[in-house]
C-alpha cells in the first residue's frame, strides 16, 4: 500500500500533527459543504420506470408509501429526491426504534419543565399570578409537523417501521385515514383558544386552535421497512407497496459515476464485478462498493484483504 496512506501508527508511534486532512467523500460532508453540494449538484436517483410509477400513485392517491428492501437500495433516499425534486420543503424525519409511540411523532410536552419553571417564578415574585405559556414547552413531532395545514403536502420519512413497537402501525391507522389529531393539553384550555406552538425541524412556530392539528393535504409520507417483520392487513391495504431490488451491476456503474466522477467510474469496473460477485453470496450494502472505489481513487491499494475487510456481510457475526 501507498506508505503516507495510513494517518494513525499506533504503538509507541509519538504525537504528530497531520498537515493536510483527507477530503471527505461526498457522501460524507456536512453544514456548509453538503448544503453546498446538494444546491450546485444534486444527485439525481435512480429509479426504474416500474418503480417510478409506482411512487406516482402514492402521490396521486393521497396513500403512505411503504418502502421496503435490503439495506443501500435507496429506500430512506427516495422521500428526499421526492422532496427535492417537487420542491416540497425539508424532510420530515421520524427515525423509528424500539421504544417510539404515535404521541412521540405527534408531539412533546415538557409538563416537569413547565412545572419547575411556574415554581422558579411563585418563589421570585409571589404576587406573579401568570403560569408560564404552555406553547413554549410543546413541540409538534415529525408526524405532528406534516399534519399542520397547508397548501402542498410536506414529506414526511418514517424510517425503518419495523423497529417499531409491534402495536404502531395500528396504532397510526386512525391518524392516517383522518388526517387529524387532538393535543389534549391545548384542547382543554378551552374551545377557540389558540396556542403558538414550535414545530419539528425548524425555530417556527405556528398557532393550533383548540388542540385540533387538521390538514388540508396529506403529507407525503414515506415508511420504510427492512423487511424484518410483516405488518398488519389493515395497514397494508392503506399503503401503495414499492420493494426496491438491489442495483445491478450497470446501475452500480452509475451510481459510483454520479458520486465520485467519470474518470473514477470508468476505472472501477473490476471491483464493481467483484461487488456482484461476492453480493450473490452475503448480505452487502451499495455503500460498501462507494467505500472501496473511494479508498482506491485516493491512492490506497486496494488488495483482496482490505476487500474482505470492506465488504464483509451485514449479516456476518464475529466470533468470541
Amino acid at each position: 500500500m501507498a506508505q503516507d496512506w495510513r494517518l494513525f501508527q499506533g504503538g509507541d508511534t509519538r504525537p504528530h500533527k497531520v498537515e493536510t486532512w483527507p477530503s471527505a467523500p461526498p457522501w460524507r460532508r456536512f453544514g456548509d459543504d453538503a448544503r453546498r453540494r446538494d444546491t450546485e449538484r444534486p444527485l439525481p436517483y435512480l429509479i426504474s420506470d416500474e418503480d417510478r410509477d409506482v411512487v406516482n400513485m402514492a402521490l396521486h392517491l393521497h396513500r403512505p408509501l411503504l418502502v421496503t428492501g435490503r439495506p443501500g437500495t435507496g429506500k430512506s433516499t427516495l422521500a428526499h429526491a421526492i422532496a427535492r425534486e417537487l420542491m416540497l420543503g425539508e424532510v420530515l424525519h421520524w427515525p423509528v426504534n424500539s421504544r417510539s409511540t404515535l404521541t412521540e411523532g405527534l408531539y412533546s410536552y415538557d409538563a416537569v419543565g413547565r412545572l419547575r419553571e411556574a415554581s422558579l417564578k411563585r418563589r421570585a415574585d409571589e404576587s406573579a399570578g401568570t403560569e408560564p405559556d404552555i406553547g413554549d414547552y410543546l413541540r409538534l413531532g415529525p408526524l405532528g409537523t406534516a399534519l399542520l395545514p397547508a397548501r402542498t403536502p410536506r414529506v414526511l420519512l418514517v424510517d425503518e417501521l419495523d423497529k417499531g413497537d409491534v402495536d404502531l402501525p395500528n396504532d397510526l391507522l386512525t391518524v392516517f385515514e383522518e388526517g387529524e389529531f387532538e393535543i389534549p393539553e391545548l384542547a382543554r384550555l378551552g374551545e377557540g383558544k389558540t396556542v403558538q406552538v414550535q414545530c419539528a425541524g425548524s425555530r417556527e412556530k405556528v398557532g393550533i386552535t383548540s388542540g385540533w392539528v387538521s390538514c388540508r393535504v396529506f403529507p407525503v409520507v414515506v415508511i420504510t421497512s427492512n423487511g424484518e417483520r410483516e405488518f398488519p392487513p389493515a395497514f397494508l391495504r392503506r399503503c401503495v407497496r414499492l420493494d426496491l431490488k438491489q442495483p445491478d451491476e450497470a446501475q452500480l456503474r452509475r451510481i459510483v459515476t454520479m458520486h465520485l466522477g467519470e474518470e473514477v467510474g470508468a476505472r472501477a469496473q473490476e471491483l464493481i464485478a467483484d461487488f456482484v460477485s461476492r453480493r450473490n453470496e452475503r448480505e452487502l450494502a451499495t455503500d460498501q462498493l462507494l467505500n472501496a472505489v473511494r479508498l482506491r481513487s485516493s491512492g490506497v491499494r486496494v488488495d483482496q484483504d482490505v476487500l474482505d475487510k470492506l465488504f464483509r456481510s451485514l449479516n456476518e457475526v464475529d466470533a468470541p
